[in-house]
């Protein structure tokens, strides 16, 4: 059964079909982007459904509910947290820490984060307790750590010394030294303080192995993908590209765009690339090192795709060279060759030319000039033939 297109890639199509020039027919769309053209017309159904022209249950409502039927889940978790937690405390020779009762709860089903947000305890030295046993001093240095975070969360502008002082008047005693040990390897820092690099920003260290080393040639689909973002203003503000090129047929197998330029834009994108891919497990991502592609949303989604991730030098542009060259064809017949005054009129732009110029009729010559669909489309008849 072949994977669903990703959301972004249909809403992209419906906002091409709605703004076709006349003469141009659903079905022409359809083929530029390399869907059925009845697919296509469900897609503008749903579209008019979801704005209200048509009759019919919308996306939005069908989130809704999954949205209510969630916090009435979480209503009830944090009730039986609450319930029990009244219980615990009214108990004959109460233990000093409320750790037990989140172990109780989390081999019910209730989240620990749940837990410790009701609570209004740190997960932190909860776990570190569950790990091994927690001597007085342990629980102590909970005791202040904990302090010190709530004092650091309230004024974050705080130094160590300041925020030992709101510790000590919460009742945690601890020496100004104590307090700058916890700080420093919890990495609470004042949000004045600290050496800043140029413009204020610094590259942060690498969260992989550099895999490629400037070699971007694979013998097969799904072997190197290689993501970048770009981004580009309009008289709104700026527009962001996160793509990711599949190195043996130099196609875009995944990409999103957004106003802004967070680590969901990266993930969407690779979500994306993994939903019209198959067999993708294994496959080497490559990046530079941007904060959205070392983000923990991104290392999470590449684990969990079963994707290798790759990182090249700070300031080497030549180690994702097979981004730049792409971005460079984008800037040059589509981005600058007229002021964009919407995002979304830039948005569609940047979607047919990927889809209809860029992989069905621009013809490359390390493809043998092919485009990059006709050059996977033999690729894989001539990996049935041979199986």
């Amino acid at each position: 059964m072949p994977k669903p297109y990703p959301r972004e890639f249909r809403d992209d199509v419906v906002r091409v079909a709605r703004d076709r020039e006349p003469g141009v027919t659903v079905e022409q769309i359809a083929k530029d982007f390399g869907v059925h053209p009845m697919t296509l017309f469900k897609w503008l159904r749903q579209a008019d459904t979801d704005e209200g022209v048509k009759p019919g249950v919308s996306r939005n409502d069908s989130a809704e509910l999954r949205e209510a039927r969630k916090r009435i889940k979480l209503l009830e978790q944090e009730n039986e947290v609450l319930r029990r937690a009244t219980a615990y405390l009214s108990q004959a020779n109460l233990p000093k820490r409320l750790y037990p009762l989140v172990n109780e709860l989390a081999a019910d089903g209730i989240p620990v984060s749940v837990t410790c947000r009701v609570l209004d305890i740190a997960r932190q030295p909860y776990y570190r307790w569950r790990a091994r046993p927690v001597t007085g001093t342990e629980l102590d240095q909970a005791y202040r750590a904990n302090a010190l975070f709530d004092a650091h969360r309230d004024d974050p502008e705080f130094g160590y010394r300041f925020l030992a002082d709101e510790a000590r008047d919460a009742g945690l005693s601890m020496a100004d030294r104590t307090a700058w040990r916890i700080c420093s390897s919890m990495g609470w820092l004042s949000a004045f303080g600290g050496k800043r690099g140029r413009n204020g920003r610094k590259a942060g260290p690498p969260v992989h192995d550099d895999l490629v080393r400037r070699d971007f040639t694979a013998t097969a689909p799904n072997r190197l993908w290689p993501a970048d973002i770009t981004e580009h203003p309009t008289t709104e503000g700026k527009l962001y590209l996160c793509a990711v090129k599949d190195v043996c047929s130099n196609r875009i197998v995944g990409y999103s765009i957004d106003s802004r330029m967070k680590s969901r834009l990266a993930v969407a994108a690779l979500t994306n690339a993994v939903a019209r891919r198959d067999e993708a497990v294994g496959c080497v991502v490559h990046t530079d090192r941007g904060s959205q592609f070392r983000s923990k949303k991104f290392v999470r989604a590449l684990a969990r795709h079963g994707l290798a991730g790759s990182m090249g030098r700070v300031g080497a542009a030549g180690d994702n060279a097979a981004m730049e060259s792409f971005f460079a064809l984008l800037q040059n017949n589509v981005l600058d060759r007229r002021t964009w005054h919407t995002r979304d009129e830039l948005r569609i732009a940047i979607v047919t030319w990927i889809e209809r110029t860029y992989h069905r009729r621009r013809r490359q010559a390390a493809l043998g000039r092919l485009t990059p669909i006709e050059y996977e489309a033999i690729m894989t008849t001539s990996a049935s033939q041979a199986a």
